[in-house]
């Protein structure tokens, strides 16, 4: 076959297809483009889920009349003025958007400068461009995408429910809203919540601060910690959320670089390596995180869409994130989610079922009852096992002893031990419920890691050592690894062909030591490096951790009880055990006053 060119046209609905993947890659496109015009307030708005209609208008600087005749053309823009892409400072820059949005869509732009006697208006259907005709128009520019995808209908197959393409817009525009705070949005869409994020006003720290609670919720900013870090050039901010403030899937993981959204796979790893220590794997944080550095450092051009990036020096900026999130939760100390006590009163307050409803309370003892006794008010479920009827089984010795020294600690005063498993302290304005195990596990947690990044965790010497036999690949990984694995408190060599010998395990071990090593042998054969090594260890003693910790079911004296709760208020990140779940639950007086319908 000859080779030809393709027709100008069908360049710009190739080209289209790289730019314009459904509405959202709209949406983005334009609102990028009011930022970079330094709109102060851009107003959304979408019909059928942005297929029938986007309008997005602003109150930017807008184009003269030869601008706009210029920035339908492919490859046009006024965002590289000296052509060096190693510096790119700008959101949009490529010169593809309007072009390919109007290859595919009905295009129409009305804009005016600040200040120019009248305004002008475009209209592009199809790849046509129209001539440019005067309008009477405000200082800003509109932009109205009319019948997405008609010149090319295959493409309408693969869009989503309306719904779906709405929403997938709004989170575009939350995002660049999360990045902006100075500006005020406007989304308007069917099938979607509207929202109008007011432009956010005091430092920037405080500017952060209202727009991640507008985007966010209020939940997050009490749940969060500020984050702020730099290294060599590089800057990080933002507000990290709690542990225990942990969600099903990374939705809610907002990371941006230099103002810019991006979903970068670095990045993403490195939140998680941050997080290790407090969340089981199927969990995931909620934070706000933004990397500032300069434009020669990374390179933005890497995607069609932008979204991704590459940093000249990753490891840089992946260290910097590891060691500010690991910083900040740990300055965070001992604190839980400030909505553990509002779950906890609203199930305890939930109205009984319908069996109690029927229940006759006027009838004869002696008579037969058609529904059997209502549980007690205010359960809402039928009795656990902790309220079946029973001996008594809270310990009440820790009230023996008032402490008002005790009870000003965050944490408060022990007054009582629950089912030999949870221990009920007081605080000057509530109370606070700790899973004794779960505290304590991560307790031991860190001290293991201390001793281990110091003078490594304690050993003892077995009475008589022990031989067990594995596959040769794992003997030569353990043996390998054998300095690593002194470090762990686990002292062990080579014992012929398919076997090892093991001379001292950690101080803390009363088990069974042949699968301890079985299990750091196969953690091991999935994780090669000496990062993955290392947060094997760190896997191995949090395990430890939680096999020889105060179990549940284990009586506790006061002082016992008492000093629990110090412990946990001078160790960072006890307010969530090495599972991720949370060691203690705080409901405030007026928790309880609403419980007993006091307010």
């Amino acid at each position: 076959m000859t080779v030809r060119r393709l027709d100008p046209i069908l360049v710009d609905r190739i080209a289209a297809g790289e730019v314009v993947e459904r509405p959202a890659s709209v949406v983005k496109e334009l609102v990028e483009n009011a930022l970079d015009a330094g709109a102060s307030r851009i107003e959304v708005a979408l019909e059928a889920g942005g297929r029938r209609l986007i309008r997005i208008a602003d109150d930017g600087a807008g184009m003269s009349e030869a601008d706009l005749d210029l920035a339908v053309e492919r490859h046009a823009t006024s965002k590289i003025p000296d052509g060096d892409l190693t510096r790119i400072d700008t959101l949009g820059f490529r010169g593809e958007a309007l072009p390919s949005i109007g290859a595919v869509a009905d295009l129409f732009i009305q804009t005016r400068r600040a200040g120019a006697p009248q305004g002008a208006a475009l209209r592009v259907v199809g790849g046509e461009k129209r001539g440019v005709v005067p309008a009477a128009w405000p200082a800003g520019t509109q932009v109205e995408v009319r019948d997405l995808f008609f010149a090319t209908p295959a493409r309408l197959k693969f869009l989503k429910t309306e719904r779906a393409e709405a929403q997938a817009a709004a989170d575009v525009v939350r995002r660049l809203a999360m990045a902006n705070p100075h500006v005020r949005f406007v989304f308007q869409g069917e099938g979607v919540t509207s929202f109008d994020h007011l432009a956010a006003d005091g430092d920037a720290g405080q500017q952060l601060k209202r727009r991640l609670a507008q985007v966010m919720g209020r939940d997050f900013d009490a749940n969060s910690l500020v984050v702020e870090a730099a290294r060599e050039g590089v800057r990080l901010t933002g507000r990290a959320g709690l542990p225990t403030f942990h969600r099903a899937n990374a939705q809610a993981q907002f990371v941006f670089v230099n103002g810019r959204p991006v979903r970068d796979k670095l990045l993403a790893g490195a939140i998680r390596g941050a997080y290790a220590d407090f969340l089981p794997g199927d969990r995931h944080p909620a934070l706000a995180l933004f990397v500032e550095l300069d434009p020669r450092e990374v390179d933005v051009n890497v995607h069609p869409a932008k979204a991704e990036v590459r940093f000249r020096d990753p490891g840089l900026v992946r260290g910097l994130i590891v060691g500010a999130l690991k910083e900040t939760l740990a300055g965070g100390g001992h604190r839980a989610t400030t909505t553990g006590g509002d779950r906890l009163a609203s199930l305890l307050s939930r109205p009984p079922p319908n069996p109690a409803r029927d229940w006759d309370w006027r009838a004869s003892p002696n008579a037969p009852q058609a529904y059997p006794p209502p549980p007690p008010s205010g359960f809402g479920e039928a009795p656990q096992a902790g309220f079946v009827p029973a001996p008594p089984q809270a310990d009440a010795r820790a009230t023996m002893r008032e402490d008002a020294a005790a009870i000003a600690h965050p944490l408060g005063a022990a007054r009582a031990q629950i089912h030999e498993t949870y221990i009920l302290a007081q605080t000057t304005d509530g109370l606070v419920l700790v899973d004794q195990h779960a505290a304590h596990e991560r307790l031991v947690y860190e001290k293991l890691k201390r001793q281990r990044e110091t003078t490594g965790v304690e050993r003892q010497a077995l009475l008589i050592p022990q031989v067990v036999e594995l596959d040769e690949a794992d003997v030569d990984r353990l043996v390998a690894a054998a300095p690593a694995l002194l470090d762990l408190g686990l002292s062990l060599e080579r014992f012929g062909p398919g076997a090892v010998v093991v001379h001292e395990t950690p101080a803390l071990v009363r088990g069974n030591v042949e699968r301890l090593v079985r299990d750091l042998a196969e953690t091991m054969a999935e994780t090669e490096s000496e990062a993955a090594l290392s947060r094997a260890l760190d896997h191995r003693l949090a395990t430890i951790a939680c096999h020889y910790s105060v179990r549940a079911g284990r009586r506790m004296t006061p002082d016992e009880m008492n000093a629990l709760l110090r412990q946990m208020e001078a160790t960072p990140g006890s307010g969530t055990c090495n599972h991720g779940r949370p060691t203690y639950v705080e409901l405030k007086l007026g928790d309880l006053e609403r419980l007993f319908s006091r307010k």
